[in-house]
């Protein structure tokens, strides 16, 4: 018999969504590891509003946000591990943690879901020439630095990429009284939402200069200055259009990375575009019993999503748990692939089986690159069952579609289902 039903792995948004839902009225036994000393994860230093529009028709701020989901999980009587970290799951669902108030523990589950969330792209992954001076930051570390700590890590301020979070911390370092010279992307697209292009850049007068990189830190004990220059559409810079931009303060914003150790060791199939695991129309992942959602699984631009998300990964969890407590044997078939073709670069979830979907299923993706005036088309088969027509489309902006299980059930022997964009 396991300790526990439902073992999630990860106290931020999709952690919390997924134990809730786990819970089932309170019949399951769920409980949540999280590593930090508080729940809630990155919202809890993310102090500007715009959450929770789509799950609570109400502007929040990521704290508020946080607070309603850990107060549904204790209602539910969801169980909780603070300050504890997990160093293994195995195949079989066997979670090894440690903490300082218990020590070593190996506790089992019925189902396992893991929502670690992800972490961003050091300054080691961009090969920027140069030294290792001080002040070069990650935007979310500064972001914790200022709305947490009450540091202010410079005041003279570049940031390279156009994440949301690199966004949004250019207001927020304009607010705390810093000068942000501009922000620099590799791409000839922003790769944070357009409101928040629009309210933290736009509104404060912030240059955004597309197509552009650091190509040299000046420095060694501090940052003093950053070249930036123009590059190709191979993303190599352009001899002759380095310009100077002296600052003490480097904010990098290029790229998170999902947080998969634990998921490897588990045995766990990763996606080469995503980096996350590879899951079916249930959010299972390759190892039965092993769920997956929130960032961990694809990186999202909005929160209410991550929280629909783990809102089903945590509801096929506790059913497959009731199912191994009745020692009801489970269907392993492969699904019906899911193929990202004409600009869409993948698709979540990467398989389905019409037979354990539920009525309805949201296919989430993200294209590659900025296309106007298109289609976004389903196929099953040669048939084509979706068509909706968008006047822009950008890799900042995730996307979806919804399948019935009718459609599916009507097609016995299909072979595969293609999410696509056409022209209009």
């Amino acid at each position: 018999m396991s300790d526990y039903d439902v073992i999630v792995i990860g106290g931020g948004p999709a952690g919390l969504a997924a134990a809730t839902s786990a819970r089932g009225e309170g019949k399951r036994s769920v409980l949540v590891i999280e590593r930090d000393q508080k729940l809630g994860g990155i919202l809890n230093q993310c102090i500007h509003n715009g959450f929770g529009l789509i799950t609570f028709n109400e502007e929040l701020t990521g704290p508020e946000y946080a607070d309603r989901f850990e107060m549904l999980a204790r209602d539910a009587g969801v169980e909780f591990l603070l300050d504890t970290m997990v160093l293994d799951v195995s195949p079989d669902r066997v979670v090894t943690c440690v903490s300082e108030a218990c020590g070593m523990q190996r506790i089992t589950a019925g189902a396992v879901v893991l929502a670690m969330g992800c972490r961003e792209r050091p300054r080691g992954a961009l090969n920027i020439p140069g030294f290792r001076p001080a002040g070069v930051y990650t935007a979310g570390t500064a972001q914790r630095l200022v709305n947490i700590e009450g540091l202010m890590p410079g005041r003279e301020v570049v940031i390279l990429g156009s994440g949301d979070i690199g966004l949004i911390m250019a207001r927020r370092m304009t607010l705390e009284g810093a000068h942000v010279a501009c922000v620099a992307e590799l791409m000839p697209y922003s790769g944070g939402l357009k409101r928040n292009i629009v309210q933290c850049l736009d509104d404060f007068g912030i240059p955004l200069l597309l197509s552009h990189t650091v190509t040299r830190v000046e420095g060694k004990r501090r940052v003093e200055a950053v070249w930036i220059a123009q590059v190709d559409e191979k993303g190599r810079p352009i001899s002759g259009t380095e310009n100077r931009y002296p600052c003490d303060t480097l904010l990098l914003s290029v790229g998170l990375l999902p947080e998969n150790e634990l998921s490897r060791a588990a045995g766990v199939e990763l996606s080469r575009v995503t980096r996350g695991p590879v899951v079916n129309e249930s959010l299972e992942t390759s190892v039965p019993g092993i769920f997956a959602c929130g960032n961990v699984l694809h990186v999202h631009d909005l929160v209410d999503y991550v929280s629909q998300e783990a809102t089903a990964a945590g509801a096929a969890a506790g059913a497959w748990a009731d199912a191994c407590a009745q020692h009801q044997a489970h269907d392993e078939e492969p699904g019906i692939p899911v193929v990202a073709e004409g600009g869409v670069r993948y698709t979540v979830p990467q398989s389905i089986d019409p037979e354990r979907m539920l009525e309805k299923l949201t296919i989430r993706f993200r294209v590659g690159g900025v296309f106007e005036d298109r289609r976004i088309c389903v196929y099953l088969g040669d048939e084509r069952v979706i068509s909706k027509r968008r006047p822009i489309l950008v890799p900042g902006e995730m996307e979806d579609v919804t399948l019935k299980r009718e459609d599916l059930l009507a097609r016995p022997g299909l072979e595969k289902i293609v999410v696509t964009l056409e022209e209009a």
